[in-house]
């Protein structure tokens, strides 16, 4: 038992269940062995389904921070201020309420370890949005802004501990899980919320050897999948499942010791628990036969495993096959802990606790709504499905490009249907009308509020100093970052004070200048030949919003940076703060 741990006694409960949420990040529907997959191992999550319940057909956004922020509100990204995952795009409003922030005014103890991607400063943090406990990564990669951007060392990485650096040796997922159980046994005396949140199976590959070797004796090819649905695409490589079912392999073992853990602490019986995942793949692999991946908004970019289990309480082998999707969990976190919804919150989704509990309860013919492409504001009619219990409607174009004008819908009958094999638009012409009439009323009701203009990061703040941005956070650049890719902070200076600002970036192949504009603020010093950062000392910012812009000129050629820090140095004013 770990150091400061407190066993609980065989007999003892707390008068709330704990609740302990996983997610994967980038995996597939039919990336579990319960869905069907012949190939791959998953026995500790396949027993979650089989001991507990599973969702047949339960929904996520098309990209992983909207799926985040919907797991964490129970509410449609748009409404939270994240519209999807291009740069600057994934900052989460910090008025909105989380999960965490309700359960610790029910006297919870919350914890996040892993992923959080919606906003690495103050106050939009894990740490400023109700997690009292954080191991996280800066942004959406390990060592984000820590090290160098898009980062991705998955052993050995530098992590924020309650938002101070930390280097934490060893493998990612065995790190982060390694920390939940720690906070798990701090607080096994007392109800607490766990949100794991594995950084794997994404790109790129880096997992540990001992379960990559198993795959890659397998040489995967697409005859060793089930012929359903829609076949593997011709861009499938062994090679590349292969490492991915390795890193799914370790999401497994980490799962089966924090099972067992709650086991050797008597309170797997007092503990809900769920799985799922915040994205679908991007590399096309095996997905039990649907439709595309991560970034569509067909069957294989938005349905997506979701298992629940809480022995004693969800009957074993339950399977739901109402609708279900991401805006859902917290309602049923609630309800299942008996705790009553705040005044000041409103959700979009249900809960699902009266499924799980004796899945004979009724359930409304609820309307579900998806979309994203990149940009930094949504537009009508792109990239979107409107589900319904019996169809689909999918306008799939417009990720990268301008939705047509009018826009093409297919059409899918669910029931008959569930693979999206046969489009059906033609037929049902007042269907479509009636469906779009339902998306443009959502579209208007979801951004009418907020609407969706930048989410500033506060400068001078009390509750962080330095203040590091990263590539993931700035506004204006393209998602594929790369060295000459330029982008700005839309910031808020809350103090009126003197700065220190240091512009990292790679080593410089010759002489030029670094440049800083914020506001009236306007800064140039010169960088020398191999140079990795130009440090401006003694600025003085006035409070306010503004945005910061910084670059390299070399050569006449304009460079972006890895990571700016700011540092406030002195007050020349006090100023009070809000969250």
């Amino acid at each position: 038992m770990a150091c400061g741990s407190a066993e609980a006694p065989a007999d003892w409960r707390p008068s709330q269940p704990n609740v302990v949420i996983i997610l994967a990040d980038d995996l597939a529907y039919g990336d579990l062995g319960i869905h069907g997959n012949p190939r791959i191992r998953t026995p500790n999550l396949d027993r979650l389904a089989k001991t507990g319940a599973s969702c047949e057909y339960f929904y996520i956004s098309p990209v992983a921070p909207p799926t985040r922020a919907s797991l964490l509100t129970g509410r449609y990204n748009y409404r939270t201020g994240v519209v999807g995952n291009s740069p600057g795009t994934s900052l989460m409003h910090p008025q909105e309420s989380t999960l965490a922030e309700i359960m610790v005014e029910a006297g919870y103890q919350t914890g996040l370890f892993g992923t959080w991607g919606l906003g690495g400063n103050h106050p939009l943090r894990p740490m400023d949005q109700g997690f009292q406990e954080t191991l996280v990564q800066n942004s959406s990669e390990v060592n984000q802004s820590l090290v160098s951007p898009g980062g991705s060392n998955n052993f050995n990485s530098v992590l924020l501990k309650n938002g101070e650096k930390a280097r934490k040796d060893g493998y990612s997922a065995d790190i982060f899980t390694d920390a939940a159980i720690s906070f798990i046994n701090s607080n096994a005396s007392q109800p607490f919320l766990v949100w794991l949140a594995f950084n794997r199976p994404r790109e790129p590959w880096q997992v540990p050897s001992n379960h990559c070797d198993y795959y890659r004796a397998m040489n995967l090819a697409p005859a060793d999948f089930l012929s359903q649905g829609h076949p593997l695409p011709p861009e499938f490589s062994g090679e590349a499942t292969a490492t991915a079912y390795a890193a799914i392999n370790s999401i497994d073992d980490n799962v089966g010791r924090l099972l067992a853990r709650l086991e050797e602490l008597h309170l797997a019986t007092n503990t809900l628990m769920f799985f799922s995942t915040a994205s679908s793949p991007k590399n096309p692999r095996y997905n039990a036969g649907l439709l595309q991946g991560q970034g569509s908004v067909y069957e294989g970019g938005l349905r997506v495993p979701f298992l629940v289990n809480w022995p004693e309480h969800i009957p074993a082998g339950t399977l739901i096959k109402h609708l279900a999707a991401h805006i859902d969990l917290v309602p049923t976190v609630l309800e299942a802990c008996g705790l009553a919804k705040p005044s000041r919150v409103h959700f979009d989704g249900l809960s699902l606790w009266p499924l799980l509990r004796d899945n004979a309860g009724e359930w409304p013919d609820r309307t579900l709504f998806f979309q994203w492409h990149p940009g930094d504001f949504p537009e009508l009619y792109r990239c979107l499905a409107v589900r319904t219990p019996g169809y689909k409607l999918v306008q799939p174009l417009g990720t990268s490009e301008a939705a047509p004008d009018p826009p093409i819908f297919k059409l899918f009958d669910m029931l008959a249907d569930p693979m999206e094999l046969k489009d059906i638009a033609s037929e049902k012409p007042a269907l479509i009308k009636d469906l779009c009439t339902r998306y443009e009323a959502w579209f208007k009701e979801v951004g009418g509020i907020r609407g969706y203009g930048p989410i500033p990061i506060c400068l001078g703040s009390i509750h962080e100093n330095p203040t590091i941005l990263n590539r993931h956070d700035w506004r204006g650049a393209p998602l594929e970052s790369t060295p000459d890719s330029l982008g700005h902070w839309e910031v808020k200076v809350v103090q009126k004070a003197k700065y220190r600002v240091v512009l990292h970036f790679p080593p410089t192949t010759r002489e030029g200048s670094a440049h800083l504009t914020l506001r009236e603020r306007v800064a140039k010093a010169p960088v020398a030949a191999r140079a990795t950062e130009c440090v401006f000392e003694n600025l003085t910012f006035t409070k306010g919003n503004g945005r910061l812009e910084t670059w390299l000129m070399q050569g006449g050629k304009i460079l972006g940076l890895d990571y700016v820090e700011v540092e406030r140095l002195s007050s020349a004013e006090s100023s009070p703060e809000n969250k």
